[in-house]
């Protein structure tokens, strides 16, 4: 077993009175192990059956009489999950020893397809009760092995979130899509100038080629025209700041901050400049992976926000179903659909034009569309920018997409802590994962395998 897929299976540990009390754990007595996280805790009433016993009568030196009533045991319900084994193995082999998290998801139901989370922790440990010692140090090691960073970590998501400001301008007539915004590399707000990834400039840039090239300075435009509550709601519209609602739980929030949640929180106005930031995924902004899973799959499903499953098939010993998977739809974007598909495309020249930041994620014969996200952890003075070759420094390294862009099968969200571009620390891992899974559906050749480099 090891550390294969351990943040969904989730550990066993020893009942405590709190759980003996709880609906939870009916029928569990002292001693027993019990699900504390994961699918073990999910479906812990049906996985551990029903214990067997006799009732007996005994004289008063306590020898056995006879048997009054006996109950032979049942074993627990058989749990089927949405993971694909050989997608699961694919991802966690191309995060390898990396920090940070890869979901699949079948982008037209929400099914979980590979749900990944590094470090991760063998479940082997388990087994038998954990020693007090290694819980210890598993609980208070600061690479915190037992936090699934698929629905719990959260990070800012990088130009990942220029999907949503696009989306937001084009709806709200902010921008046409056929207006040139200039960008010499930086752009200047009263004393400070913010500044492109691109020192030299992009020169004069339309949308599609903004997100294609990612462009920061057209989305420090597009902010100040938006605003940052518009740009917020739209994030929110697109299942941002909110739980997707994953079944097996323990999923956090994020945040999408308005002007009034900062004034709240802080007691210090919004000013402009964090809109600036914010505009291209950065300030106070925080999302799962799981979430950015969900995003890329609305945009390219016709809408729809799914809510994320790994529960399939649940039946007892006698075949009797308990649950049965079935799509739940959590919300729907009412965009225009002329604004969805001019998005599309831009995020299919992310992955297929020669500038595009997400060229690695190519694939031969297949359309894949997505794009990169670099977010920045601090920001570095003058002076301390070889601060940059310590792995604590480093920017995280995003990519989303799907793939066929025309008819999705497969969405994939990958977030590579410390690793730099989303291009070059993201891109890759994310074409091994949806190359695999198409090969699977026979959509690539066996020696179909492609080789392309870039940065993003």
């Amino acid at each position: 077993m090891g550390d294969f897929a351990s943040h969904i299976l989730g550990s066993l540990g020893e009942v405590t009175e709190k759980e003996l009390k709880s609906k939870r754990y009916f029928g569990a007595r002292v001693g027993d192990l019990v699900g504390k996280a994961g699918v073990e805790l999910k479906w812990q009433r049906v996985l551990g059956g029903i214990r067997g016993g006799e009732q007996v009568e005994v004289d008063a030196a306590g020898r056995q009489i006879r048997v009054i009533s006996s109950q032979a045991p049942r074993p627990g319900a058989n749990v089927y999950l949405t993971i694909d084994k050989d997608l699961q193995s694919v991802a966690e082999k191309a995060l390898g020893e990396k920090s940070g998290a890869v979901v699949a998801l079948d982008p037209n139901t929400g099914q979980v397809l590979a749900m990944v989370s590094k470090p991760s922790f063998d479940l082997n440990l388990f087994v038998g009760g954990i020693d007090p010692r290694v819980w210890k140090e598993m609980v208070t090691s600061k690479k915190y092995p037992l936090q699934n960073r698929a629905i719990a970590g959260l990070y800012s998501p990088g130009s990942v979130f220029k999907i949503v400001v696009a989306l937001a301008a084009l709806e709200e007539g902010a921008v046409d899509p056929e207006e040139e915004i200039w960008c010499p590399g930086w752009l200047r707000l009263g004393n400070r100038t913010f500044r492109c990834w691109k020192k030299a400039g992009h020169g004069g840039v339309k949308l599609h080629r903004a997100l294609v090239e990612s462009c920061d300075v057209y989305f420090y435009t597009l902010g100040k025209r938006l605003g940052a509550d518009k740009i917020a709601a739209y994030a929110k519209k697109m299942g941002l700041g909110t739980r997707t609602g994953f079944d097996l739980g323990f999923e956090r929030s994020g945040l999408v901050p308005t002007r009034s949640w900062k004034l709240k929180k802080w007691g210090i106005p919004w000013q402009m400049g964090e809109t600036l930031s914010f505009a291209i995924g950065q300030s106070y902004l925080l999302i799962t992976p799981l979430q950015a899973a969900c995003l890329i799959s609305s945009v390219f499903n016709g809408g729809y926000l799914y809510e994320p499953q790994v529960s399939k098939l649940v039946k007892d010993t006698e075949g009797n179903v308990l649950y049965a998977f079935r799509p739940r739809i959590k919300g729907q974007l009412n965009f225009s659909e002329e604004n969805m598909q001019i998005i599309r495309e831009a995020l299919i020249g992310v992955v297929n034009e020669k500038h595009g930041t997400g060229r690695r994620a190519a694939i031969e014969g297949v359309k894949v569309a997505g794009k990169t996200g670099t977010a920045q952890v601090v920001g570095l003075e003058k002076g301390e920018k070889g601060k940059i070759d310590e792995e604590r420094f480093r920017d995280h390294a995003w990519f989303v997409a799907v793939a066929p862009a025309d008819d999705p099968l497969i969405a994939v969200s990958v977030l590579v802590e410390h690793g730099g571009h989303g291009g070059s620390g993201a891109a890759p891992i994310a074409k091994e994962v949806i190359e695999h899974y198409l090969r699977e559906k026979g959509m690539i050749p066996l020696e179909g395998r492609s080789e392309r480099s870039g940065e993003g």
